[in-house]
């Protein structure tokens, strides 16, 4: 039988199946569930810099037009960051005396605020990793790329002051030179890059003329975008590399390790399937594992990463080009 063993972030999990970071995996009982069927760590339900920083102005904006609030300006601007870090500092907490897989807490961030000084709480509370969700949509026509690019080495280095457990940084394709920007984040000590993350899309209602929410769940579609980063990226990093978005099944969980991810983190096929989906993914890696008499991950992971393929061409562009370009008309 495959041992499907191994490690992500300094961590031992028993496979390399991660519940990512969502509405499953913001609970004591729906994480023991997600135990129960086979993950081999679960990333904490983010809590949202964005929101905590929305519901401040709202609260201080009320605060300040009444000037006989003014007096408690500094308690309400403690008691709202400290209230959502307390339910989440306990969420750490209440999980790890109920599960044994490795919990990995996360946060989404939008800058290197001062209010990250709470990693350290995180760390505290027990958590065994931190996973930044960096959000950071380059759409602010006054900040230049590197400015843009700034705040994640700015919001690793204030992290990394803080903490001593490992560090894992998610981050979106949105850079003019990807590949340089994934390999100097590499250097900056983090334990880990997670590719990639997917931000909010919009669609428009032409009735009601609103901004709506489209594609929340991510599809099959989706997969090659990281695939072909994480091969490109395999072995040329300085840290450890998770694959997330589009892995619906087990052929998606094993294409990403032959590209060389150290992990996998599965979401939106939970969403579709249930939880019980973890099992019939993880059978089908142990099948096929068995079937080509491959004993442990190591023995195929990054297989198939552009450093190993025998065609490092079929990544680059050029091969859509040719693609299109032999297809004959009618």
């Amino acid at each position: 039988m495959a041992n499907l063993t191994t490690k992500y972030l300094g961590l031992n999990l028993k496979n390399p199946l991660i519940v990512g970071s969502s509405g499953l995996t913001n609970s004591v009982e729906e994480i023991t569930e997600i135990e129960k069927k086979g993950a081999g760590a679960v990333v904490l339900k983010s809590i949202f810099e964005e929101e905590i920083l929305l519901e401040h102005k709202s609260i201080m904006n009320e605060v300040a037009a009444d000037e006989n609030n003014l007096e408690y300006y500094d308690y309400f601007d403690y008691k709202i960051k400290q209230d959502n870090i307390n339910k989440y500092i306990k969420l750490i907490k209440d999980v790890k005396k109920a599960v044994q897989i490795p919990v990995i807490a996360s946060v989404n961030c939008t800058s290197a605020h001062e209010w990250t000084f709470f990693a350290k709480k995180i760390e505290e509370a027990g958590a065994d990793a931190i996973e930044l969700n960096a959000f950071i949509l380059p759409s602010d026509l006054n900040r230049t790329a590197e400015q843009n690019e700034k705040i994640y080495f700015d919001l690793i280095n204030t992290v990394k002051k803080e903490v001593n457990i490992p560090i894992a940084l998610k981050i979106s394709y949105y850079f003019s030179n990807l590949a340089v920007m994934i390999k100097k984040l590499s250097e900056t000590g983090i334990d880990g890059l997670v590719l990639f993350n997917r931000f909010y899309s919009p669609d428009f209602d032409i009735d009601t003329q609103k901004v709506v929410s489209t594609h929340v769940l991510s599809s099959e579609n989706d997969l090659p975008i990281s695939l072909r980063w994480v091969a490109i990226m395999a072995n040329r990093v300085k840290c450890d590399i998770a694959a997330s978005t589009g892995v619906h099944n087990g052929q998606a969980l094993i294409k990403q390790l032959l590209a060389g991810a150290d992990a996998v983190q599965v979401v939106s096929a939970l969403y579709k399937h249930g939880t019980s989906h973890i099992e019939s993914m993880l059978k089908e890696l142990e099948d096929w594992m068995d079937k080509n008499n491959y004993q442990n991950i190591a023995a195929f992971k990054g297989n198939m990463s552009q450093e190993n393929s025998y065609d490092p061409a079929a990544f680059e562009r050029v091969q859509f080009m040719k693609y299109f370009g032999e297809i004959k008309h009618s």
